[in-house]
């Protein structure tokens, strides 16, 4: 089990990474207690011309700024008052690049990820239950414990209580399906590129 390291996140190619974190597995260790996850679904961003981005054009906003730090970091914010979505900023500082983390295969921590999301036991969910419980980038956040208050987040630093792990497993090119990102039909003809990536055979996809 290793921690990915600054030099995974700094490739300027978002869409590379991207795809390269399928199979990673994403961890939270807070307050001692450690959740895990395999990811199993992304969706890619890019400023300056992706309008689905939220740094498109280059903006600065006090939630943005984080997007433009170096790679390696956590872009957290809140989606309708709701929802806190966990991203990874990759590229060189002031690229603004990120890659939103949709879902992860619950890998540790089952029983704090279901006490989170307010789910009876583990053992005693259906299929159905267990992929609800991180599928979509809400419900995996919340079963990891994630909160917009932790973004700007080290991912590379060893006393980080986040990080992403390399854990072998490796994801075929064939095994990977793109398709149109979710949620962004405003953003004009950028809606239409096919920067969500997902593990084929993964029940675990929103």
């Amino acid at each position: 089990m290793t921690r990915l390291t600054a030099d995974f996140y700094l490739r300027d190619d978002v869409l590379t990474v991207a795809r390269e974190l399928l199979g990673k597995v994403l961890v939270t260790q807070f307050d001692g207690q450690r959740t895990a996850g395999i990811i199993t679904e992304v969706e890619a961003y890019r400023a300056p011309e992706d309008r689905a981005c939220h740094a498109y054009g280059n903006r600065r906003t006090p939630r943005t700024e984080v997007m433009f730090r170096p790679g390696g970091c956590a872009y957290i914010y809140l989606c309708y008052g709701l929802h806190h979505l966990f991203n990874v900023v990759t590229g060189p500082e002031g690229m603004a690049h990120a890659v939103l983390i949709r879902a992860i295969e619950p890998l540790e921590g089952h029983a704090l990820m279901c006490q989170r999301r307010k789910y009876a036991a583990w053992e005693s969910l259906s299929n159905r239950q267990k992929m609800a419980l991180t599928t979509g980038p809400g419900a995996l956040a919340q079963a990891l414990g994630i909160h917009a208050r932790q973004s700007g987040q080290s991912l590379t630093d060893p006393a980080s209580p986040m990080w992403i792990e390399e854990q072998g497993l490796r994801i075929a090119d064939k095994d990977i399906a793109c398709g149109p990102r979710i949620g962004v039909d405003y953003a004009g003809e950028c809606a239409a590129w096919e920067w969500r990536f997902w593990i084929k055979q993964s029940p675990f996809v929103r």
